[in-house]
Protein backbone atom coordinates (compact mmCIF):
# COMPACT_ATOMS: atom_id res chain seq x y z
CA UNK A 1 0.00 0.00 0.00
CA UNK A 2 1.17 3.16 -0.91
CA UNK A 3 0.63 6.04 1.91
CA UNK A 4 0.23 9.71 1.12
CA UNK A 5 -0.48 12.94 2.79
CA UNK A 6 -2.04 16.14 1.73
CA UNK A 7 -1.02 18.69 3.99
CA UNK A 8 -3.16 22.37 2.74
CA UNK A 9 -4.89 25.02 4.65
CA UNK A 10 -7.39 25.45 1.81
CA UNK A 11 -9.93 22.64 1.99
CA UNK A 12 -10.41 23.29 -1.79
CA UNK A 13 -7.13 21.76 -2.72
CA UNK A 14 -6.90 19.12 -0.17
CA UNK A 15 -10.44 17.45 -1.83
CA UNK A 16 -9.16 18.37 -5.35
CA UNK A 17 -5.63 16.80 -4.90
CA UNK A 18 -7.11 14.21 -2.93
CA UNK A 19 -9.72 13.27 -5.67
CA UNK A 20 -6.71 13.39 -8.35
CA UNK A 21 -4.67 10.59 -6.54
CA UNK A 22 -8.14 8.37 -5.89
CA UNK A 23 -8.48 8.81 -9.87
CA UNK A 24 -4.80 8.14 -10.34
CA UNK A 25 -4.56 4.86 -8.23
CA UNK A 26 -8.05 3.44 -8.91
CA UNK A 27 -6.94 3.71 -13.09
CA UNK A 28 -3.90 1.62 -12.23
CA UNK A 29 -5.07 -0.76 -9.59
CA UNK A 30 -2.72 -0.04 -6.95
CA UNK A 31 -3.94 0.21 -3.48
CA UNK A 32 -3.64 3.37 -1.61
CA UNK A 33 -4.22 5.36 1.74
CA UNK A 34 -4.56 8.92 1.75
CA UNK A 35 -4.72 11.18 4.70
CA UNK A 36 -5.88 15.06 5.29
CA UNK A 37 -4.04 17.46 7.09
CA UNK A 38 -5.32 21.06 7.53
CA UNK A 39 -1.89 22.76 8.69
CA UNK A 40 2.19 22.02 9.16
CA UNK A 41 1.47 21.46 12.95
CA UNK A 42 -1.59 19.17 12.71
CA UNK A 43 0.77 16.95 10.29
CA UNK A 44 3.51 16.58 12.58
CA UNK A 45 1.89 16.41 15.73
CA UNK A 46 2.05 12.61 15.69
CA UNK A 47 5.59 12.20 15.38
CA UNK A 48 4.95 8.86 13.51
CA UNK A 49 3.99 10.73 10.95
CA UNK A 50 7.33 12.13 9.72
CA UNK A 51 8.70 8.99 8.45
CA UNK A 52 5.03 6.77 7.79
CA UNK A 53 4.05 8.29 4.37
CA UNK A 54 6.08 7.43 1.37
CA UNK A 55 4.51 10.43 -0.33
CA UNK A 56 3.50 14.34 1.29
CA UNK A 57 2.12 17.08 -0.91
CA UNK A 58 2.90 20.07 0.97
CA UNK A 59 0.82 23.98 0.24
CA UNK A 60 3.52 26.15 0.87
CA UNK A 61 2.25 29.37 1.76
CA UNK A 62 0.14 27.94 5.07
CA UNK A 63 0.20 29.98 7.97
CA UNK A 64 2.14 29.64 11.09
CA UNK A 65 4.37 26.75 10.15
CA UNK A 66 4.22 27.16 6.20
CA UNK A 67 5.24 24.12 3.94
CA UNK A 68 8.87 24.45 3.99
CA UNK A 69 9.50 24.72 7.46
CA UNK A 70 7.39 21.18 7.68
CA UNK A 71 9.63 19.61 5.11
CA UNK A 72 12.72 20.44 7.19
CA UNK A 73 11.13 18.81 10.53
CA UNK A 74 10.30 15.66 8.36
CA UNK A 75 14.18 15.57 6.87
CA UNK A 76 14.88 16.23 10.52
CA UNK A 77 14.09 12.61 10.84
CA UNK A 78 16.40 11.25 8.53
CA UNK A 79 12.97 10.35 6.01
CA UNK A 80 13.03 9.12 2.58
CA UNK A 81 9.24 10.10 1.80
CA UNK A 82 9.12 12.13 -1.05
CA UNK A 83 7.83 15.55 -0.62
CA UNK A 84 5.84 17.46 -3.24
CA UNK A 85 4.97 21.32 -3.21
CA UNK A 86 1.98 22.31 -4.19
CA UNK A 87 1.53 26.18 -4.60
CA UNK A 88 0.59 28.84 -6.33
CA UNK A 89 3.92 30.94 -6.37
CA UNK A 90 7.21 29.62 -7.60
CA UNK A 91 8.93 31.66 -5.41
CA UNK A 92 10.36 29.27 -3.26
CA UNK A 93 12.07 27.29 -5.22
CA UNK A 94 15.54 27.53 -3.84
CA UNK A 95 14.03 26.46 -0.46
CA UNK A 96 12.57 23.53 -1.85
CA UNK A 97 16.01 22.14 -3.42
CA UNK A 98 17.51 22.71 0.41
CA UNK A 99 14.98 19.78 1.54
CA UNK A 100 15.07 18.02 -1.24
CA UNK A 101 11.78 18.11 -2.59
CA UNK A 102 11.21 16.10 -5.70
CA UNK A 103 8.21 18.11 -7.31
CA UNK A 104 6.56 21.17 -7.49
CA UNK A 105 2.95 21.84 -8.66
CA UNK A 106 1.69 24.73 -9.48
CA UNK A 107 -2.52 24.77 -7.90
CA UNK A 108 -3.56 26.30 -11.49
CA UNK A 109 -2.26 23.02 -13.04
CA UNK A 110 -3.76 20.59 -10.68
CA UNK A 111 -5.12 18.24 -13.28
CA UNK A 112 -2.31 17.57 -15.57
CA UNK A 113 0.27 17.56 -12.66
CA UNK A 114 -0.76 15.29 -10.27
CA UNK A 115 -0.45 12.43 -12.93
CA UNK A 116 2.86 13.37 -14.46
CA UNK A 117 4.20 13.85 -11.29
CA UNK A 118 3.25 10.61 -9.40
CA UNK A 119 4.54 9.07 -12.71
CA UNK A 120 7.38 10.50 -11.65
CA UNK A 121 7.64 9.29 -8.33
CA UNK A 122 6.63 5.59 -8.78
CA UNK A 123 9.55 5.02 -11.17
CA UNK A 124 11.83 6.54 -9.34
CA UNK A 125 11.03 4.52 -6.37
CA UNK A 126 10.42 1.60 -8.01
CA UNK A 127 7.26 0.58 -5.94
CA UNK A 128 7.19 -2.50 -7.26
CA UNK A 129 5.25 -5.65 -6.02
CA UNK A 130 6.95 -9.07 -5.61
CA UNK A 131 4.52 -12.09 -5.05
CA UNK A 132 5.13 -14.65 -2.35
CA UNK A 133 3.29 -17.54 -1.28
CA UNK A 134 2.71 -17.31 2.35
CA UNK A 135 1.14 -19.94 5.07
CA UNK A 136 -1.55 -17.25 5.52
CA UNK A 137 -1.96 -17.65 1.41
CA UNK A 138 -0.61 -16.02 -1.88
CA UNK A 139 0.05 -12.23 -1.07
CA UNK A 140 1.50 -9.42 -3.18
CA UNK A 141 3.87 -7.01 -1.15
CA UNK A 142 4.85 -3.43 -2.17
CA UNK A 143 8.91 -3.52 -2.23
CA UNK A 144 8.98 -0.40 -0.50
CA UNK A 145 6.78 -1.86 2.49
CA UNK A 146 8.44 -4.16 3.40
CA UNK A 147 10.87 -3.32 6.75
CA UNK A 148 12.63 -6.18 6.92
CA UNK A 149 12.84 -10.86 7.30
CA UNK A 150 13.90 -12.34 9.66
CA UNK A 151 15.11 -16.24 9.85
CA UNK A 152 13.41 -18.34 13.00
CA UNK A 153 14.52 -21.91 12.68
CA UNK A 154 12.72 -23.08 9.28
CA UNK A 155 10.72 -20.33 8.72
CA UNK A 156 11.07 -17.12 7.64
CA UNK A 157 9.13 -14.02 9.13
CA UNK A 158 8.07 -10.70 6.96
CA UNK A 159 7.63 -7.43 8.82
CA UNK A 160 5.08 -5.43 6.97
CA UNK A 161 3.97 -2.14 7.37
CA UNK A 162 0.04 -1.86 6.52
CA UNK A 163 -2.20 0.39 8.82
CA UNK A 164 -0.03 -1.29 11.55
CA UNK A 165 3.41 -3.38 11.49
CA UNK A 166 1.83 -7.27 10.28
CA UNK A 167 3.60 -10.27 9.95
CA UNK A 168 3.94 -12.92 7.35
CA UNK A 169 5.45 -16.34 7.46
CA UNK A 170 7.17 -18.70 4.99
CA UNK A 171 9.30 -21.98 4.69
CA UNK A 172 12.15 -20.56 2.69
CA UNK A 173 16.04 -19.70 3.00
CA UNK A 174 17.32 -16.41 3.86
CA UNK A 175 19.47 -16.57 1.06
CA UNK A 176 16.85 -17.35 -1.34
CA UNK A 177 14.66 -14.53 -0.58
CA UNK A 178 18.02 -12.15 -0.43
CA UNK A 179 18.40 -12.96 -4.08
CA UNK A 180 14.97 -11.68 -5.08
CA UNK A 181 14.81 -8.39 -2.99
CA UNK A 182 18.33 -7.44 -3.62
CA UNK A 183 17.50 -5.12 -6.41
CA UNK A 184 15.07 -3.39 -4.61
CA UNK A 185 17.87 -2.25 -1.71
CA UNK A 186 17.62 -5.32 0.63
CA UNK A 187 20.84 -5.22 2.63
CA UNK A 188 21.81 -8.57 4.66
CA UNK A 189 22.96 -7.84 7.96
CA UNK A 190 22.85 -10.54 9.87
CA UNK A 191 22.84 -14.26 9.03
CA UNK A 192 19.07 -13.89 10.69
CA UNK A 193 18.09 -10.47 9.13
CA UNK A 194 17.25 -9.28 5.41
CA UNK A 195 16.72 -5.73 5.88
CA UNK A 196 15.30 -3.24 3.50
CA UNK A 197 17.38 -0.02 3.38
CA UNK A 198 14.84 2.62 2.72
CA UNK A 199 13.99 2.04 6.29
CA UNK A 200 17.16 2.11 7.96
CA UNK A 201 17.73 5.54 9.82
CA UNK A 202 20.95 4.60 11.00
CA UNK A 203 23.94 2.36 11.78
CA UNK A 204 25.78 2.56 15.31
CA UNK A 205 27.27 0.98 17.98
CA UNK A 206 26.65 -2.30 15.79
CA UNK A 207 23.27 -2.12 15.03
CA UNK A 208 20.81 -0.86 12.47
CA UNK A 209 18.00 1.64 13.98
CA UNK A 210 14.75 1.27 11.50
CA UNK A 211 12.72 4.14 11.26
CA UNK A 212 10.08 2.58 13.34
CA UNK A 213 12.26 2.86 16.00
CA UNK A 214 13.40 -0.90 16.32
CA UNK A 215 17.13 -1.45 16.12
CA UNK A 216 18.50 -4.95 14.86
CA UNK A 217 21.85 -6.47 15.98
CA UNK A 218 24.82 -6.28 13.25
CA UNK A 219 27.81 -8.50 14.13
CA UNK A 220 31.28 -6.84 14.70
CA UNK A 221 32.47 -8.77 11.60
CA UNK A 222 30.32 -7.29 9.36
CA UNK A 223 29.85 -4.38 10.71
CA UNK A 224 32.16 -2.41 8.47
CA UNK A 225 31.26 -3.77 4.94
CA UNK A 226 27.20 -3.10 6.55
CA UNK A 227 27.86 0.74 6.72
CA UNK A 228 29.67 1.08 3.54
CA UNK A 229 27.05 -0.95 1.76
CA UNK A 230 24.34 1.38 3.69
CA UNK A 231 26.35 4.58 2.60
CA UNK A 232 26.45 3.29 -0.92
CA UNK A 233 22.93 2.94 -1.32
CA UNK A 234 22.16 6.38 0.11
CA UNK A 235 24.37 7.89 -2.14
CA UNK A 236 23.11 5.96 -5.50
CA UNK A 237 19.50 7.50 -4.32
Amino acid sequence: MIKIAICDDELFYREKTGRLLEQYFQKRGLSYDIACFASGEEFLWRCENRVKYDIVFLDISMAKLNGVQTARQIRAFHSDTCIVFVTAFIDYALEGYKVDAVRYIMKDALDDAVEECMDAILAKRKMSQVTFSFLEGEKKLYTDNLLYVESRKHKLVFFYLEEEIVSYQIYDKLDAIGERLEEYGFLRIHKSYLVNMKHIRRICNYKVLLDTGEDLPVPRLKYQAVKEAFAAYKGAL
